[in-house]
């Protein structure tokens, strides 16, 4: 009785507020969309300019509780979900081609209810900018032949530099095999070999061969979907930010994609992060960037500076563009399970360097 009692009450203040609106109600669908931009993106589309549209979704922070009650049988049980909270939501909007109206809660705030239009925006000539994608790779050799063909196609032309760094496999002839296929082709493909060591330096050897206007960063595990990169492409080129970050931490991940600790401690700095440097950071350790080459150009020597004390290179971006100003977007991504190979993060001592980068960050910017 007390259960349809409460169950009765909730639709009923939802019914309320979905009789009063007129325009596209979109219920609850935020849990269970496998990409939301996608989905938002091709409702503008068939939607007017004018055409309100209303998102209504559950309050991440009651996440335990409503987990808890479908496992007691109080509520259906609806198997993985997306669980986003207000900000998560209004993100995925703008970079969808709306603008949010207006966000409340409802129902002890179980419920968040966004109100949104599409945004009037400059349509993007998908010719107008060149792209650089660096890829580092180490010991990725069953990933490489896969990486190309799953790019997609946009800019005025795309380079793809591939950055091998001290492999054990075969990566390297594996990645000038691929070469020799696109040799004669519209994609233009190359190779170096690293000789420090670590991502850090491997992106900086690729920014510094890279010659298009955007530079992008994609990791060579495969683990973040290589048609993303299409997303910052657009987030870029539209002016929606100067610095495009991956979030990895909005969509729920693939079982084994990120351990448990790991995926705390993501959450943990996303946190101290956003707090010491005054703009939003859910994933601060997301390989896939995109930033303007001439924001590079101008601002290397920061970027040279915070290499020096950031042994993963994602601090050094992030501090060069808190550092000048440039307006950070975040773009969630699904986060999948590597095919190939085995990751190179050691939980305990790199959780022990994002301490220390935490801390540098304080002194930069805090003090």
């Amino acid at each position: 009785m007390g259960r349809n009692l409460f169950q009765q009450s909730y639709h009923k203040d939802l019914e309320k507020v979905y009789r009063n609106f007129d325009g596209v109600v979109l219920d609850n669908i935020v849990s269970e969309i496998n990409d939301l931009q996608n989905y938002l993106e091709n409702l503008k589309q068939k939607i007017d300019n004018n055409t309100l549209i209303l998102i209504s979704y559950h309050n991440h922070t009651w996440e335990p509780i409503l987990i808890l009650a479908s496992k007691l049988g109080l509520r259906n049980n609806v198997g993985v979900q997306n669980w986003m909270d207000k900000e998560d939501v209004e993100n995925i909007l703008k970079l969808s081609g709306f603008e949010v109206i207006k966000t409340q809660k409802r129902f002890f705030g179980l419920t968040i209810v966004t109100t949104a239009k599409p945004k009037h925006k400059k349509k993007i000539k998908k010719e107008n900018y060149s792209v650089s994608i660096i890829i580092p790779a180490r010991n990725e050799a069953g990933n490489i032949s896969k990486i190309i063909p799953d790019i997609p196609k946009f800019g005025k032309w795309q380079e793809i530099i591939f950055i091998e760094g001290h492999s054990g496999d075969q990566t390297w002839q594996i990645i000038n095999k691929e070469i020799s296929k696109y040799a004669n082709g519209k994609i233009k493909v190359r190779a170096y070999k690293q000789n420090g060591k670590g991502k850090a330096d491997a992106v900086k050897l690729g920014f510094e061969k890279a010659k298009g206007d955007i530079l992008m960063i994609y990791d060579a595990d495969r683990t973040v979907s290589a048609n993303d990169l299409a997303k910052f492409y657009n987030a870029i080129a539209s002016g929606l930010g100067d610095f495009i970050n991956g979030s990895r931490l909005v969509y729920p991940m693939e079982n084994d994609a990120m351990q448990t600790l790991n995926k705390m401690g993501n959450k943990f700095f996303g946190l101290v992060f956003t707090w010491v440097l005054g703009q939003r950071f859910k994933d601060t350790l997301c390989g896939t960037k995109a930033m303007w080459r001439h924001d590079l150009i101008k601002y290397r020597s920061d970027y040279n500076k915070y290499l020096k004390i950031d042994p993963f290179g994602d601090f050094a971006l992030i501090f060069t563009a808190i550092k000048h100003n440039m307006k950070v977007v975040e773009i969630p991504v699904r986060y999948k399970e590597r095919v190939y190979g085995s990751t190179n993060i050691n939980r305990f001592y790199h959780g022990l360097l994002l301490c220390k980068m935490a801390i540098l960050a304080f002194f930069e910017f805090k003090t």
